[in-house]
């Protein structure tokens, strides 16, 4: 069985398949992911909605794990996001806290400046 570093560095280089029922299938059924700057979003369909609104503007995008830790069923992740839309590119530093729960993620918080995004979409 995979460690949950493992399945966070798998679940980190599927985003480049922009793939959004690859990308779902790391969610426990009542997982949450919660955008910092945003509102959590809970349960599977509701997250995977959220991705697919996401990617619906990617044209394509590389995350880069500069460094990961895992403690017991919490996995740190921090990284760079290198994505590129139809509104602009960014290279987006931030970190994500994932709480594992039997191999799935049960709640995902990606943390980082907001500002930097909204800027790269200009």
């Amino acid at each position: 069985m995979a460690t949950n570093s493992e399945i966070i560095r798998d679940f980190v280089e599927a985003w480049s398949t922009l793939d959004v029922k690859k990308l779902i299938e790391f969610f426990a059924e009542d997982g949450c992911y919660y955008n910092m700057p945003a509102q959590p979003v809970r349960g599977k369909e509701n997250v995977e909605v959220l991705i697919g609104n996401f990617l619906a503007s990617w044209t394509e995008t590389t995350w880069d794990i500069l460094n990961i830790s895992e403690a017991g069923n919490v996995v740190f992740c921090e990284r760079l996001d290198r994505t590129k839309t139809t509104a602009g590119d960014v290279d987006l530093p931030c970190v994500g806290v994932f709480e594992m729960q039997d191999g799935k993620i049960k709640e995902w918080r990606d943390y980082f400046d907001m500002s930097t995004f909204v800027n790269a979409m200009g």
